[in-house]
């Protein structure tokens, strides 16, 4: 059978592209024949990101912090001069921040956690949203987490900026009313990630780290989530197979919010 989520010449930015997650959806994004913006802060790594696509990939790279809205304005504006349009925008990078209750919790990093997560998720659809309501088509994909459907021990700031993905996502859905604009969040839960890796470490008292049985025990699914099953979501919502999805937020883990 035919695969009939192509994305063939569709112009698709993806922010936090060099990590685990966003590789992984620009190598799907790319094999079904979008024109790749990929955008992160450290060039030496989303370099290495870009080897991993198609050698028939078209895709430029931008670096920018997502936090700064003259260098989110630069990687939408690079995009329109690049290819003319933006039809989906993955607005994907995010920190974790530091593994600490809230009493220990530092106000700088405090504020770093939502200047990326919150900040750079607002000032990517304020910028990419005038495109694509422009052309009267689009599809945004914000990256939220399980994190943002309840609550979890020593990550409380990363949860909140979570939350927050969450509440932009269904008013920017609704401000698009009448139009052929749809924007949507993706909710992963325990992916195998560096991410993963850091919060199990920094929640990890004793000394030795906490067996991978023990994780997967709270999860349906008996496993981790791959990167590569958030890109489908990511890919599904991008095509004309999500028309009539907007406002959603699809939770990507192995059945852990089930319950």
């Amino acid at each position: 059978m035919p695969d009939r989520i192509r994305l063939d010449g569709r112009v698709a930015i993806v922010t936090g592209a060099a990590g685990v997650i966003g590789t992984a959806t620009i190598q799907l994004l790319a094999e079904r024949g979008a024109r790749i913006v990929a955008v992160d802060r450290k060039q030496g790594e989303l370099d290495v990101a870009l080897k991993t696509l198609p050698a028939s990939a078209e895709a430029l790279a931008v670096t920018a912090d997502v936090s700064q809205e003259d260098e989110v304005a630069d990687y939408v504006r690079a995009a329109v001069d690049k290819f003319g349009t933006i039809d989906v925008f993955y607005n994907n990078a995010g920190i974790e921040g530091e593994i600490k209750p809230i009493t220990q919790y530092p106000l700088e990093t405090f504020r770093k956690v939502l200047d990326v997560n919150v900040v750079g998720v607002f000032l990517g659809m304020k910028h990419v949203l005038p495109v694509m309501l422009g052309h009267n088509k689009g599809s945004i994909i914000n990256t939220a987490s399980i994190a943002g459907l309840v609550g979890s021990p020593h990550i409380a700031v990363y949860s909140a900026s979570k939350h927050a993905v969450i509440g932009l996502t269904k008013t920017a859905a609704w401000e698009c009313t009448g139009t052929n604009v749809r924007v949507n969040c993706v909710c992963p839960g325990l992916i195998d990630s560096r991410m993963l890796s850091a919060i199990l470490d920094g929640r990890n008292t004793g000394n030795a780290p906490t067996p991978t049985e023990k994780i997967v025990e709270r999860i349906p699914a008996r496993r981790l989530g791959r990167a590569s099953e958030v890109a489908s979501i990511v890919a599904f919502l991008a095509s004309d197979e999500a028309s009539y999805v907007s406002g959603a937020a699809y939770t990507v883990d192995g059945g852990r919010t089930a319950a």
